[in-house]
């Protein structure tokens, strides 16, 4: 039975003793600085940076966030010796020891890559890489050779393109081991009983993605050689698009992908069940085609012998004769009424300069004339009439006649002027009494004046 603590004071929650632990580092240490390799390099999506720093014994993982990676003048990548800034922590989600990078310089290429660089400058030179050394696969391979792990994830990814895209296709799996010390034997070994077998019209030889560790079998020296010398066509399809191997360069073809070296080894069965078809739809297209053409070729031919026919040579003459009649009597026809229209048009001119048409003209110039008169006659002495008719009922309006018809009379001195007032005229003068019918002669024998108005007092 195991003992309990007696002090609760001992016992830390798994929290509390990352923090603490945070805590004793960032407190010890402080800001360091540590040279290494760069490995396993990842960027998130965020624009973080998480890799590894490692020497040949050991690693640290680091991390790098965006604000710091951003000042960067290069990229980072696996193989790179750099110099790194930073502080010692713990990451407390799962406990993990790393370092927060917050300044990266680089120092130099790593050991693997410089032992990279002279493999490949090397085996260049050698001629490994020419072009014409390469061989093409076929286009249709009955029997497929992969060398690759069979327990890892790029087998079901080649088999699976392969099921799709070509079924008909013979893979044989040549099981090998694809990371560690020995997989380049492994590597090698599997080329050899290939191409000693002869079993298969193409090899693929494919591996996932990893660091250049990971990776690092493909690059040996012994590697490349066994895919250089192998009789039958390599496809080295090994990591991602950005991972470059020496196997890739000594291949026959490169791939970026295992996916990708099995589809360039398979053709599309849709694209060739599709390519059939297209092929079958124009070969009855030229069928239909050759057969109109050869139809039309025997009607031209039918054609020709109808045209040199006699019985249609004769027919020819008689339609020839037939259409030359039409077009004579046309001839004569427009001929007759063109010397009809101008006839007629000298009658016409030599009617308007007959004498008898210009007395008739005359004449009837000389009634529209006349019956333009009598109409303004007429129309002029109803107009004096209305003038006449109006000015006697504006004099009937203002005449003192009109005054005199109602009771009225119009006295006048001897010498003809109008009375208007009783002092105009003396006690026995003559005076003349218009009336409204007739005037009167009489005398004045009284003088009245005119009455005043009567005052108030009066």
């Amino acid at each position: 039975m195991q003992q309990i603590p007696l002090s609760l004071d001992q016992v830390f929650t798994v929290s509390e003793l990352n923090s603490e632990v945070k805590w004793l580092l960032d407190t010890q240490f402080g800001s360091i600085w540590v040279e290494g390799e760069l490995s396993n390099t990842m960027r998130a999506r965020t624009g973080h940076m998480y890799f590894s720093l490692k020497d040949s014994r050991s690693q640290l993982r680091c991390a790098m966030f965006r604000n710091d990676n951003r000042r960067l003048d290069f990229t980072p990548a696996d193989g790179q010796k750099v110099l790194c800034r930073g502080r010692l922590g713990i990451y407390e989600a799962r406990g993990d020891y790393q370092m927060v990078v917050d300044r990266m310089i680089e120092t130099g290429a790593g050991a693997l890559q410089q032992k990279f660089e002279e493999t490949k400058k090397r085996l260049h030179a050698e001629g490994l890489f020419d072009e014409s050394c390469k061989k093409t696969p076929p286009e249709f391979p009955t029997s497929i050779g992969l060398i690759t792990s069979p327990t890892g994830a790029a087998v079901r990814d080649v088999l699976n393109v392969l099921q799709r895209r070509f079924a008909c296709a013979r893979v044989i799996v040549y099981p090998a081991t694809v990371q560690g010390q020995t997989a380049a034997p492994s590597l090698v070994k599997m080329l050899q009983i290939a191409n000693k077998r002869a079993e298969c019209d193409v090899l693929l030889m494919v591996r996932g993605g990893g660091s250049i560790e990971d990776l690092w079998a493909f690059n040996e020296e012994v590697v490349a050689r066994a895919v250089f010398n192998s009789e039958l066509p390599v496809i080295c399809g090994v990591g991602h698009e950005v991972d470059y191997t020496i196997a890739d360069l000594v291949a026959d073809v490169r791939a970026p992908t295992p996916s990708a070296a099995a589809e360039l080894c398979s053709p599309d069965r849709d694209e060739l069940a599709f390519g059939i078809q297209q092929l079958e739809r124009s070969l009855g297209r030229q069928l239909q085609k050759r057969f109109a053409n050869e139809r039309n070729q025997i009607e031209r031919l039918q054609k020709r012998l109808a045209n040199v026919h006699p019985q249609n040579r004769l027919r020819q003459k008689i339609q020839r004769c037939d259409e030359l009649d039409m077009r004579l009597r046309r001839l004569i026809a427009n001929r007759l009424q063109q010397v009809g229209q101008h006839s007629a048009q000298l009658q016409r001119r030599l009617t308007m300069l007959s004498p008898q048409h210009q007395i008739t003209r005359r004449r009837e110039i000389l009634s529209r004339l006349h019956s333009r008169l009598t109409g303004n006659a007429v129309s002029r002495i109803q107009n004096a009439r209305q003038n006449l008719s109006g000015a006697e009922r504006a004099l009937k309006t203002i005449s003192p006649l009109n005054t005199l018809a109602r009771g009225y009379a119009i006295v006048q001195d001897k010498d003809g002027k109008v009375v208007t007032k009783s002092t105009d005229v003396g006690r026995d003068d003559s005076i003349n009494v218009r009336l409204a019918s007739g005037e009167l002669a009489a005398r004045v024998t009284d003088i009245r004046g005119e009455k005043k108005p009567k005052t108030e007092s009066s």
